[in-house]
């Protein structure tokens, strides 16, 4: 289930004010905007009152917080980034430096986790809606937080963000926005392991067919599932490595609210992920050059028996060849048996062969 289907849920009406002003509504592309308290759960914001958050250059104005929000609540608005529309209002919001809005509006692919003072903004992976999760492709969010703000842009469905903002509808709510971007992050490194595990148990049957297979049995299947294995741990792995090198950066300084959360239960489980995540790519690795050595070892043995069959046949070829010869006064050529002693000419040529190759050990 995509985050867009979150809409059944009461959400921003745009402000009909800003239409009249002849320029596109600052909530533009916004899917939820909610005020989050810890211990009473969730209401969805006005539009004034989105307005107010995005149109001011800090929430930490004493008038603001106590006319909107109750001790110890924040705020977290999500947009849609499909419109360029969308994409320019955010790139623009007053409440966020201007390079950190820009981050919020791309739409590449990219991992990064950046902080300055008390803003902390970043991109990190997550899976797109596909309906088979060994189809689902690996995309990018986005966030910018403070401790009292978080603001989030997707370009595609991410039911990851779908599902964290149902858990607070169920009144399930963290102390501040980066417990939001910790839920995220633990449930994408959760489809990550659960994954690993279906693709363990492709290699496990892989493995069993290669143990018990009988000589001569064909192996080409395995190629394909072991390829897919690969396949699948290296993209899984190409997204897992850059958020794990991000989580680790000694130079990183995040504020104190939000290091527990990022610094520490993000990095454990990313680090477990990538463990869990090497240790089967090289299994796999491994398994398919053991498929590899027992094809060989199979080629190897057709291309023995054939050359074994080309030389026992090469003199009995020659025989042939010679009494195939259209020439006058040719030995045998009279009488009634004289095919049945070319014949036995050619089978006693081909065992004084295998008599010589036992003989000298090449068979």
């Amino acid at each position: 289930m995509s985050d867009s289907t979150v809409r059944s849920f009461p959400f921003v009406v745009l402000d009909p004010s800003l239409k009249k002003e002849g320029r596109p509504p600052i909530t533009q592309g916004l899917v939820w905007a909610i005020c989050a308290t810890p211990g009473a759960g969730i209401r969805s914001l006005e539009a004034s009152e989105v307005k107010t958050i995005l149109d001011s250059s800090t929430l930490a104005q004493p008038h603001l917080v106590g006319s909107m929000q109750q001790e110890g609540s924040w705020f977290w608005l999500h947009f849609d980034m499909v419109h360029s529309s969308a994409r320019a209002n955010v790139a623009r919001l007053p409440s966020l430096p201007e390079d950190v809005g820009a981050m919020l509006a791309e739409t590449e692919y990219g991992i990064a986790l950046e902080a300055s003072g008390d803003i902390v903004w970043g991109s990190f992976p997550a899976f797109d809606d596909a309906l088979a999760e060994e189809d689902r492709e690996i995309c990018a969010w986005r966030f910018a937080m403070r401790r009292d703000l978080l603001i989030t842009t997707r370009r595609t469905p991410i039911p990851i963000l779908g599902v964290a903002y149902r858990t607070l509808n169920n009144d399930y709510v963290p102390r501040n926005p980066a417990g939001v971007v910790d839920m995220v992050l633990r449930d994408f490194t959760s489809t990550v392991r659960r994954q690993l595990g279906q693709l363990d148990d492709e290699l496990d049957r892989a493995e069993d067919v290669l143990l018990l297979s009988e000589r001569g049995h064909d192996l080409g299947h395995l190629g394909s599932i072991v390829g897919k294995v690969r396949r699948r741990t290296t993209e899984l792995r190409r997204a897992m490595v850059p958020v794990d090198r991000v989580l680790r950066d000694e130079d990183l300084e995040l504020p104190d609210w939000a290091e527990d959360d990022l610094r520490d239960r993000g990095e454990r489980q990313v680090h477990a992920a990538l463990d869990d995540l090497i240790a089967l790519h090289d299994r796999a690795r491994s398994l398919q050059d053991e498929l590899a050595a027992s094809q060989a070892e199979e080629t190897n043995r057709r291309l023995y028996i054939v050359s074994v069959m080309t030389t026992l046949m090469l003199p009995a070829t020659f025989v042939t060849g010679f009494f195939g010869m259209n020439t006058g006064g040719m030995f045998l050529a009279e009488g009634r048996i004289g095919t049945i002693i070319a014949g036995g000419i050619c089978f006693l040529s081909m065992a004084v062969t295998f008599i010589f190759m036992k003989l000298a050990r090449l068979l």
